[in-house]
């Protein structure tokens, strides 16, 4: 970019603005930089990752279950780290959901507590079983209404670049879980499957990593390790996630932080401490990390390396990895 070729703040007259030039405002001491240099904030927090997002899951409780304190050390993070936009698996609104865009909820729950300025960026969530409890394309129809707010639809892709010099990008693709464990949408759920198994397939060989996104684990060393719930999930995505060689499945549905590594290609990782927990199981083979504490999880991604965080509420990390290709 250009340098100014004025200073905005020059000295104004009675017959109109005297304009200095950038040296003379320098030696006066008027202005300090030129519009090409980067004084923004995040400016200081870069580092070696090209994106980085929080993840956050099962949160919407009126800020109670320790939901607002997550929501202050989510904004303190963010304010102290570089942070890109926030993904929500899932339960965003309890008990059961919101009734339109209109809805309260969405000041209890949403606007009220993620108030920090560092949270004042992309949100891109996806439905979990309570969000089908009343409309929940309200949730989606909310995105004309919220500049934050990002759901197009009730499943959808988003790409994000990893470079300025190459064409490198993480895919992300939001799925709908709760319809797979009802026999009535099985229509829906084919299309869904069709879509998604397409859109996997058809990854430019820019995508370096390939990162699903939906609310219900198919692995968890939670409450539901062997229930209806996680049985359907793997029954329906496993087959996929590995035959698409998907890096990650990003989840919550069990209240806790959780990094498993089932056999097979992909990583499960589950972050659904926003709000009230629920507990876990110890020995586990395949579980690389789990604590039922409230917090959220924190992803860095570049190229070749993914970093991934687990944080509790008092700002304290749990557990740190980091993913190679």
């Amino acid at each position: 970019m250009k340098r100014r070729d004025f200073v905005k703040n020059a000295t104004l007259t009675a017959l109109g603005a005297t304009l200095i030039s950038p040296l003379e405002a320098l030696a006066a001491d008027k202005v300090t930089h030129f519009e090409s240099d980067d004084l923004s904030p995040s400016a200081s927090l870069k580092d070696d990752y090209a994106v980085h997002f929080l993840a956050i899951g099962d949160w919407g409780r009126n800020g109670e279950y320790d939901q607002l304190e997550v929501g202050k050390q989510m904004g303190q993070w963010a304010a102290s780290h570089p942070n890109d936009f926030v993904i929500s698996v899932g339960d965003n609104f309890y008990p059961r959901g919101v009734v339109s865009e209109m809805d309260p909820l969405w000041h209890y729950s949403f606007e009220n507590v993620y108030t920090a300025h560092s949270l004042q960026c992309d949100w891109y969530p996806v439905l979990g079983n309570h969000d089908y409890g009343s409309d929940p394309d309200a949730q989606v129809r909310y995105s004309k209404v919220s500049r934050r707010w990002n759901m197009p639809a009730r499943y959808y892709t988003k790409e994000v670049a990893l470079s300025k010099s190459t064409k490198d990008k993480v895919l992300f693709v939001m799925i709908d879980t709760d319809p797979f464990l009802f026999e009535s949408h099985k229509d829906y759920c084919a299309k869904q499957m069709e879509w998604l198994n397409t859109t996997l397939k058809n990854a430019s060989a820019d995508v370096k990593w390939k990162i699903v996104v939906g609310h219900h684990p198919y692995y968890t060393v939670g409450p539901r390790v062997a229930n209806i719930d996680t049985l359907t999930m793997r029954a329906a995505f496993g087959k996929t996630f590995e035959d698409h060689k998907v890096d990650i499945y990003l989840s919550g549905h069990d209240h806790s932080l959780q990094h498993l590594k089932p056999e097979g290609f992909t990583h499960q990782f589950i972050s659904g401490a926003g709000s009230e927990l629920t507990g876990i199981t110890k020995g586990i083979a395949y579980s690389k990390f789990e604590a039922s504490e409230h917090g959220f999880m924190y992803f860095s991604i570049n190229p070749d390396k993914l970093n991934v965080k687990a944080i509790n509420l008092d700002g304290t990390v749990l557990y740190d990895t980091v993913l190679s290709k």
